[in-house]
């Protein structure tokens, strides 16, 4: 999955500007979901993850990040006040260019090119200058990233998080929304135990009541630019990729012996592993040994994307595996990914139901 460039020099001359770069994230943000994660490992909290499949440079934005904080956000409200327990709210974003591929190439009307591999690495137009790999996109990339985190925690911290913002948000989708009678009455009962924590004396502005802890997470899988964002933590001598809090490895690169996991294996941060109907329970059992080899709670998540009939039929075996080798693991259902159909339009889609 890591493209080859036309021009080794520049490549190298990129990764070293990365390296000179301030990190995106520190490793005591990373240790700290790593605790929140081992709680959901021990069924005290659930994950929340979403975002987009890939981030572009065409669509960046501070309404489309803001637009995806705000959903996570009113999710997560819901959750909380359902479930009874803390939502980790983890986002697919400042970090999410990358797109694996199954072919390097793809041939249309008998002309060949690369396949494109996320705006991380060149551009989805059709012609050999916008297919050719470019490393000056590894700096772009980096700079979208911080732009994005810096907005992200600013929403996070600066009030735009306020608890009675976001139960105000529901209440409002759900009067202009065709199903909304469904759960008119959940989202009022949230608003109103709102209402008594501050009539019983939290005050409105409480860290509780006007921030929110949200982390970031992407797809390990351009080594050259993970690598040169790799830093060792000065408290703890250990080593944490400080392009996002959390990083998975994908299905094309989950091989045991393969470069994507041992760059997982060295480095510190919670790490996910895609897991579909293709992968053997005990070959699963082996990456999560490699991968969390002290079994620490918080360590290791596992993402199943598998479709809702092979799901019924084959993630019963795999937890029954994890469970008989004692390992302490998150579980994560991806729906968005094997549940997908193509629409009379031609655009993929999901349905409902499926994911349900």
């Amino acid at each position: 999955q890591i493209p080859e460039y036309p021009d080794a020099a520049a490549l190298g001359e990129a990764e070293r500007t990365l390296a000179s770069f301030p990190p995106l994230v520190f490793a005591g943000e990373a240790r700290t979901l790593e605790e929140r994660l081992g709680e959901a490992a021990m069924g005290r909290a659930f994950l929340l993850q979403g975002g987009d499949c890939a981030e572009s440079f065409k669509e960046f934005g501070a309404n489309n990040i803001r637009d995806t904080f705000r959903l996570m956000l009113q999710m997560a409200v819901v959750l909380t006040f359902g479930g009874q327990m803390p939502i980790i709210k983890v986002g697919r974003m400042a970090g999410q260019f990358a797109k694996p591929r199954s072919n390097p190439i793809e041939t249309r009307d008998g002309v060949t090119l690369p396949s494109y591999q996320g705006d991380i690495i060149n551009n989805d137009d059709f012609d050999e200058k916008s297919r050719a790999p470019n490393p000056q996109r590894l700096i772009r990339a980096y700079s979208q990233s911080a732009s994005t985190l810096n907005l992200l925690r600013a929403f996070a911290h600066g009030g735009y998080a306020d608890l009675q913002r976001v139960t105000e948000w529901n209440l409002d989708f759900l009067r202009h929304s065709t199903q909304g009678d469904r759960y008119v009455e959940l989202a009022q009962r949230v608003h109103d135990a709102i209402g008594f924590m501050l009539a019983a004396g939290l005050p409105p502005q409480h860290p509780m009541m006007t921030t929110a802890e949200f982390w970031t997470s992407h797809e390990c899988l351009h080594l050259p630019y993970e690598q040169a964002l790799t830093r060792e933590d000065s408290t703890s001598g250990l080593y944490y990729d400080c392009s996002a809090h959390m990083l998975w490895v994908g299905e094309r690169t989950r091989q045991l012996d393969g470069a994507h996991v041992e760059f997982l294996r060295g480095i510190s941060n919670p790490v996910g592993i895609k897991v579909s109907d293709k992968l053997d329970s005990s070959e699963l059992v082996k990456l999560c040994e490699i991968l969390n080899p002290h079994n620490k709670p918080g360590r290791l998540t596992l993402i199943t994307r598998m479709g809702a009939e092979n799901m019924r039929a084959k993630l019963p075996h795999m937890i029954r595996a994890v469970r008989q080798a004692g390992l302490i693991v998150t579980w994560v259902s991806d729906p968005m990914h094997g549940n997908t159909i193509s629409a009379p339009c031609g655009l993929k889609t999901r349905s409902f139901d499926a994911i349900r």
